[in-house]
């Protein structure tokens, strides 16, 4: 019987390693919108210590869509700033989401040029579909907000480390997402536009999103072999939300490399390889 349930389990396993060792860019885009996934405040809690959140942009309000605050890593004081979904249908409405209002952008900024001041590293999880497009949102200066978040951070004399743990949709990732090294857990997206925003305007159907992906390259490894991303974060078999501590773990350790190797820089070092970086993102050769 013993020897039975042996074969049986390593069936399964094999089985298992099958399916998820084959997966398709539609399935990942699947995995990474998983309501079950980690979220900001799911690593915070398993990778830094003493985290103090604070509230508001000092211009208008508070966004539940994106946390930000004060912790320590490894006993170093850093800065944390994070997109932020709920898991349920309350959570998401209190955090809209994880869709954040120019305020959230804004309240980010503040927190890095506090950061800046302080000679704290600043450390960015990225997980939306993408920055509201409400009306309201709009009147306040959500494209600004977005714009100005890009050209401070660019910036910023501090190291910047990047997580996309989720969702990294359009312009709503990107304004936090300029970082001196940019990481993607495994299962997760990276993207200008969604798959079925993608295949509306290509083919005037959004059913045809999973189309839409495979040719999108999206996925955190076509964006490593497109040097847009500098690693990619293994995930445990079935995705994050199988085992939050593992995936702690992983990322603990390319966070941990990151800092000691961005620590290591000058302010002048820092920005010259941050402006190299991106400088070099999208160049091509013609054969």
């Amino acid at each position: 019987m013993t020897t039975e349930i042996e074969t049986l389990e390593k069936r399964l396993e094999a089985l298992e390693d099958d399916i998820y060792g084959n997966l398709k860019p539609w399935n990942r885009v699947q995995m990474a919108r998983h309501p079950m996934r980690p979220t900001t405040m799911d690593y915070i809690e398993q990778l830094f210590t003493d985290f103090i959140e604070f509230h508001g942009d000092r211009f208008y309000g508070d966004d539940e869509a994106i946390v930000a605050g004060l912790a320590f890593y490894n006993k170093q004081p850093v800065t944390v700033v994070g997109h932020q979904r709920g898991k349920d249908t309350k959570e998401n409405i209190l955090r809209n989401f994880g869709m954040p209002h120019p305020e959230g952008y804004r309240k980010a900024l503040r927190h890095m040029k506090q950061a800046e001041k302080f000679n704290r590293p600043i450390i960015c999880f990225i997980d939306t579909k993408g920055a509201y497009p409400g009306k309201a949102a709009e009147e306040r200066g959500q494209s600004e907000a977005i714009a100005k978040n890009l050209m401070e951070m660019a910036g910023l004399t501090v190291p910047i480390v990047c997580i996309v743990i989720g969702e990294g949709g359009s312009g709503g990732a990107l304004g936090l997402g300029v970082g001196d090294q940019i990481h993607m857990l495994e299962n997760s997206t990276y993207s200008v536009i969604s798959p079925e925003g993608a295949a509306s305007i290509l083919w005037k159907d959004a059913g045809q999103a999973k189309r839409a992906a495979e040719s999108m390259k999206i996925t955190s490894y076509d964006l490593k072999d497109l040097n847009v991303i500098d690693q990619v974060i293994p995930e445990p078999k079935g995705g994050a939300h199988r085992d939050v501590e593992q995936q702690a773990m992983n990322i603990d350790k390319v966070l941990k490399a990151s800092l000691n190797t961005l620590s290591n820089l000058t302010k002048e070092e820092l920005l010259e390889k941050r402006w190299e970086k991106y400088k070099q993102i999208g160049e091509f050769e013609i054969i």
